[in-house]
């Protein structure tokens, strides 16, 4: 799949936002925990994906009872929900310079298009030493999840399955799409967002 940016612009990937609040001072002590000035952009990627993926937990496989957004928040509660955690990942990348937008993909909600869809959020980061995109997905492994850092072949959470409908959308977003903040700002459940909540599509 040929991945497609929202911007041309390049610094459009590394601003920081409401949700993406890298200067936090949260984000700011984690940031001198996890990196220094020797690691390469790869090494750095490869860092702040393993943390977020394995250090934060997603809020539905330890049934968790707050909904987090911004980054800062992901990082004090240790916990959110794809979308959430693509915000802290994103914010961790951008504090260093590594531009970082947000994937997604059209995923069967329960296994079957019966069930319904869901939409699934994910990151693309540039990495300047090898000029090109490379999508990563901090989910959290469990048993049938194996997402890895990889720059070479993608090894994200979820590979989709056409034959059920499922989809990856191309777009690489400077900004979280409206549609997954939206979900995160009106409930207060984590777990009854990803059961009745979560969108469908794009």
């Amino acid at each position: 799949m040929k991945l497609i940016c929202q911007s041309e612009q390049l610094d459009d990937y590394l601003l920081e936002t409401a949700e993406v609040d890298f200067s936090h001072q949260l984000i700011r002590t984690k940031v001198n925990e996890l990196f220094h000035l020797s690691q390469t952009d790869i090494e750095k990627a490869k860092t702040a994906f393993e943390f977020v993926r394995d250090e934060i937990s997603h809020s539905w496989d330890v049934q968790g009872e707050k909904v987090t957004c911004k980054a800062s928040e992901v990082l004090a509660e240790k916990e959110g929900i794809c979308y959430a955690k693509s915000h802290l990942l994103a914010a961790l990348l951008r504090s260093q310079g590594i531009p970082a937008g947000f994937c997604y993909q059209r995923l069967t909600l329960l296994d079957t298009p019966e069930n319904g869809f869901c939409l699934h959020a994910l990151n693309a980061i540039y990495l300047r030493s090898l000029k090109k995109w490379v999508r990563l997905d901090a989910r959290g492994n469990k048993k049938g999840v194996d997402a890895q850092f990889s720059i070479t072949g993608e090894k994200v959470a979820f590979p989709i399955r056409k034959e059920l409908g499922e989809r990856d959308y191309p777009f690489i977003y400077a900004t979280p799409h409206p549609k997954t903040i939206a979900v995160l700002k009106k409930c207060t459940n984590p777990i009854e967002i990803c059961k009745y909540h979560l969108p469908e599509r794009l």
